[in-house]
């Protein structure tokens, strides 16, 4: 039989079409399913929707007084708190310091945030209908392991005086914000209350002082019908037993309180797996919630306004992930998935937008420290703290640590509060290489 050279040629023609057709199918298939987020995220399987997936942004109006502007993925001027949002972010952490300003009214810095101020943050917060947890340092600068300064107006103070002082200043900031309509679902009583609180390092005290922030936030939640939980926040979760004797004290002193939160960040605080343990085991063996209510990890060395980085590529610490995007966006995944693991119930991210002030020079972005409090202390803290913030004064130690790039547009990294959702690929390129 003769062959039909033309009708072969049809053949294989339509054939050749079928398959590009086929292939040009597949294509658009994934790349409709599987859309380049620009980072990797593996999927937290059985996440629950109501699991907190919060920041503290508490520096954000200082920042925004000193001329930082914000955008969103395609670079367009946004409101910070509409880009968190759409970003997966569904709880605002706001520190709240008693008075950090001098006698002239001169912001100490780190936002300056006073009861006023956080009540304006939580304010836009609640305009994007995302839950506010108040952090009260109870002090009129910062609080923490290295010290538990007590504020000015309560120096002298004998401990049942400032018990009370303690408890009316809790009550009336609460029912203050609330009031101005801020959506206060948790309120932290103390920073990093590891071992001193509010000038006392005897526990007896410090336990008196809990329980009448305590005692401020249950009236308060019974007066406007609402169901307030109750925050105490230590950290160090690499130290062994350390935990489990701060639980045993609350509970000998009848301590009342619903989450115990711990600090995390994996450069001090030991390996992922552990936190995970420790934060298990206290759930176990307090009966209560737990969370992670900081952390943050850098995603660069490069720094953003040439005041010294807390963590910089010469820092002698564990840097258990590359300084990358992807990095960044890896150790924020297993820090959540850790905390999901051992039965936690949310995450906040620290100060993920405290990023360089515009200026030229040095000079001229102190300036903008000094008048806004934009950078991490002024000068004119050096009247209460006067060892640290009176001699390291300056800007911020958190750009390479932020979620934001040095304009202020969103890293990849940020994406990953919706991602852990779903789950996201992105084409296997290097976002840097470290030397």
């Amino acid at each position: 039989m003769k062959k039909n050279n033309n009708y072969i040629s049809v053949v294989v023609s339509v054939h050749v079409i079928c398959i590009l057709l086929i292939l040009l199918a597949s294509c658009v298939t994934r790349i409709s399913t599987k859309k380049d987020t620009g980072v990797f995220v593996d999927k937290i399987e059985g996440l629950s929707k109501d699991f907190i997936m919060g920041v503290d942004i508490s520096s954000i109006l200082s920042l925004e007084e000193s001329g930082v502007i914000f955008k969103n993925e395609e670079g367009k001027p946004t409101d910070i708190f509409k880009v968190l949002k759409n970003h997966g972010v569904s709880s605002i952490r706001i520190r709240v310091w008693n008075n950090p300003f001098d006698d002239n009214g001169r912001g100490f810095g780190g936002g300056n945030v006073d009861i006023d101020r956080a009540i304006e943050i939580g304010k836009r917060a609640a305009k994007e209908k995302m839950s506010v947890m108040l952090d009260f340092h109870y002090s009129d600068f910062w609080a923490d392991p290295a010290k538990q300064e007590v504020p000015r107006v309560w120096q002298g103070m004998g401990i049942d005086d400032k018990a009370q002082a303690l408890y009316e200043y809790t009550k009336e900031s609460l029912q203050k914000a609330l009031n101005a309509g801020v959506h206060v679902e948790y309120v932290q009583i103390g920073n990093e209350t590891t071992g001193s609180f509010c000038g006392e390092k005897n526990w007896i005290n410090i336990a008196k002082l809990m329980k009448q922030g305590s005692r401020a936030v249950r009236e308060v939640s019974k007066e406007k019908k609402k169901d307030i939980k109750i925050v105490l926040h230590f950290t160090n979760p690499e130290k062994n037993g350390e935990y489990e004797r701060y639980v045993q004290i609350l509970q000998k002193q009848k301590v009342d309180y619903d989450i115990f939160a711990s600090s995390y960040y994996p450069y001090w605080h030991g390996t992922v797996e552990n936190f995970s343990s420790v934060l298990a085991k206290i759930k176990e063996l307090s009966g209560k919630d737990v969370m992670c209510s900081e952390f943050s990890y850098f995603y660069t060395y490069d720094n953003a306004d040439d005041f010294g980085n807390t963590i910089s590529k010469e820092t002698i610490c564990d840097k258990p992930w590359p300084a990358t995007v992807q990095g960044q966006t890896s150790a924020i995944c297993e820090v959540i998935n850790a905390t999901y693991a051992a039965g936690g119930m949310g995450f906040y991210y620290w100060e993920p937008a405290w990023i360089g002030v515009p200026g030229s020079t040095y000079d001229e972005r102190s300036k903008l420290w000094e008048q806004y409090g934009s950078g991490w202390a002024s000068s004119y803290a050096s009247i209460y703290d006067p060892s640290d913030a009176g001699k390291y004064y300056g800007g911020t130690s958190w750009d390479n640590q932020a979620l934001f790039d040095f304009e202020g547009k969103p890293l990849a990294s940020l994406k990953a509060f919706n991602l852990l959702r779903t789950g996201a690929v992105t084409d296997c390129a290097p976002d840097a290489v470290e030397e």
